[in-house]
């Protein structure tokens, strides 16, 4: 069991250095072409993977970390949070209005803010809690049914929804491109709505592709299997 430990420690640290050393290459080519200074921020996106690659990613240095669904990342970061204290959680997956209380309590980031009715829950819970938490928009630029996500047409109002009346701190957009279809035009439709909106974290890219996003300008890449391996079923 130790060797298995040991082997699965040392997998995810190089991979967590691989990807670092990747993140850094494409950060020095978009400042080089854009004059730009932008320090890209790596989510590990940990939803499903078992215990023994959470603690291997801990050890190397990771901490910050990205889960799809609030009770998941409860039963799994409660206690961790209580030795790590510069843990950051991010929450990546859709967000029902009867988790908005937990979601609050538990994340430092909302990245799935997608429709009025969650953006009032939200914005009602964090003056409840007194925990004014950082939250962003998801656009879902294919506009693909199965997906959450606001329209790219509607995005512009939604914004301001969110800020003026439901009272949140927009610092973000997030987007999840279709499988099917080249990311690049994705990428470059997201970082036009947040220019237009000033805003400045553009969460875009995964395994795949986060060397392209930020070349489009992300500083938010969610980065899962390559860093963990492939999902436990």
């Amino acid at each position: 069991m130790s060797d298995k430990i040991s082997t699965v420690t040392s997998t995810v640290a190089e991979n967590i250095g691989t990807i670092r050393n990747k993140i850094s290459a494409a950060t020095l080519a978009y400042q080089t072409q854009t004059g730009i200074v932008r320090p890209v921020n790596m989510v590990a996106v940990s939803k499903r993977q078992p215990n023994d690659r959470i603690d291997a990613a801990l050890a190397a240095g990771q901490r910050v970390f990205g889960e799809n669904r609030v009770q998941e990342a409860r039963g799994r970061w409660t206690n961790r949070l209580e030795f790590y204290g510069d843990l950051k959680l991010h929450l990546i997956g859709p967000l029902q209005t009867n988790k908005v209380s937990d979601a609050v309590m538990l994340f430092d980031i909302i990245e799935v803010v997608d429709r009025p009715k969650l953006a009032k829950a939200l914005g009602v819970e964090m003056a409840r809690q007194d925990r004014q938490l950082e939250c962003y928009v998801q656009v879902n630029t294919g506009e693909e049914e199965q997906k959450s996500g606001i329209a790219p047409d509607d995005a512009d109002n939604f914004i301001n929804f969110c800020r003026d009346e439901a009272k949140l701190k927009i610092t973000g957009l997030m987007c999840i491109p279709p499988v099917d279809e080249e990311v690049s035009m994705h990428f470059a439709l997201l970082k036009t709505i947040a220019e237009r909106n000033s805003i400045l974290t553009l969460s875009m890219g995964m395994s795949d592709d986060f060397e392209k996003a930020i070349a489009f300008g992300a500083n938010s890449v969610r980065i899962g299997s390559a860093i963990f391996g492939q999902r436990e079923s």
